[in-house]
């Protein structure tokens, strides 16, 4: 277990978000150009669209199913849940197996 960060100390974070503020309304155009220059030239920068394509790649959660579900609303008996739901988390998985081979589907 990580021990909990503490609070930031309100007085610093008030300090450091007047520090960003008065940063962002000097901001000119010039010293825009020069960061984002400075920015590009840095062989560790990526370019945004490496950054986008990185993130395609590496989608998080569960890859996508090649045959979508659809979301129903099915009433079915306490029994019924009961039964499928004992042997613990994917008890809906199992329904739709279930029903599949009740369907005669593969």
């Amino acid at each position: 277990m990580t021990a909990k960060r503490p609070p930031p100390d309100p007085a610093k974070l008030a300090r450091a978000k007047e520090m960003a503020r008065a940063a962002y309304e000097n901001m000119t155009d010039e010293k825009d150009d020069a960061i984002t220059a400075a920015a590009l030239s840095d062989p560790d920068t990526p370019l945004l669209e490496e950054v986008l394509e990185r993130n395609e790649r590496r989608r998080l959660g569960r890859p996508p199913l090649p045959r979508t579900k659809r979301s129903v609303h099915l009433r079915l008996d306490q029994e019924v849940i009961d039964f499928f739901a004992k042997d613990g988390p994917g008890w809906q998985t199992r329904i739709n197996a279930a029903l599949r081979r009740a369907a005669g589907l593969k």
